[in-house]
């Protein structure tokens, strides 16, 4: 039952503290969400937890081992993806490749040899096979069927947005965070993103945790929110009792309001 905590997470820039103390828990299978206006901490956040940054102070325990001074690889290995604010994928790639290169963690004969099928040998047509499964099944289970050939330089930034998802989905990770994934999606789309989230959460079972502005999606699909500002902790708890919290409607339901 994989279960991610947060101990008293520190981290200062030019000695300017971005996050201060802040501390929570992520049970298995549960999505937490953490809100707050721009330039509160909350990237800074996964950044941290993903090994971009490394805290000041604190501890990140992923099934009670501490991550921190891990890097970036081997906190991926240990089980821990992420899609980006910014979409990363590769433009000149189709979407097949693109996830295909989400499988280079389980690889042993190398992300161009696995990605691309240049591999020949036995062992590599066996590991091909299985990482093309799975790469099939995520395929389906984001409707990608029609576009699994196309560059994704060609694709309309909402489907790029969920190509991203299906190669953090390709790591097959035990932590998925998602870092604003329904930023520039229309209306249509983000309905349909938060159909897809909680299916994650369903059927591959999957802890997440969500950095995302949209508070309709946030108080729609999550379990637990977090609410922080200037890098501290204001409130956690259910959406219902984060929505009612009088500093989180001054600061952040009001503003959107």
């Amino acid at each position: 039952m994989t279960h991610l905590k947060i101990e008293n997470l520190s981290i200062s820039f030019g000695g300017i503290r971005a996050v201060q103390n802040v501390s929570f828990e992520v049970p298995h299978n549960k999505i937490l969400s953490i809100i707050g206006p721009n330039g509160s901490g909350k990237t800074t956040i996964f950044n941290m937890i993903s090994g971009i940054y490394k805290p000041k102070t604190g501890r990140i325990l992923l099934d009670n081992e501490n991550l921190v001074g891990f890097r970036p690889d081997k906190i991926a290995r240990m089980g821990i993806a992420r899609t980006f604010q910014n979409i990363q994928l590769f433009g000149n790639a189709s979407v097949m490749d693109n996830l295909m290169l989400g499988r280079h963690i389980h690889m042993h004969t190398g992300i161009l040899s696995g990605a691309f099928m240049w591999g020949r040998r036995s062992g590599t047509a066996r590991e091909e096979i299985k990482n093309r499964e799975i790469i099939e099944r995520i395929i389906d289970f984001l409707d990608l069927q029609s576009l699994r050939n196309q560059f994704v330089s060609s694709l309309p930034y909402g489907k790029r947005k969920l190509v991203e998802l299906g190669r953090a989905l390709a790591l097959e990770p035990k932590v998925l965070l998602l870092d604003e994934p329904s930023a520039g999606m229309n209306t249509e789309e983000k309905e349909d993103l938060k159909i897809w989230i909680k299916d994650i959460q369903d059927d591959y079972q999957m802890t997440i945790l969500l950095i995302e502005h949209d508070m309709n999606m946030v108080m729609g699909i999550s379990d637990w929110i977090l609410a922080i500002s200037q890098g501290v902790k204001i409130t956690e708890g259910t959406p219902r009792e984060v929505q009612k919290h009088p500093d989180v409607i001054a600061a952040y339901l009001g503003e959107e309001e």
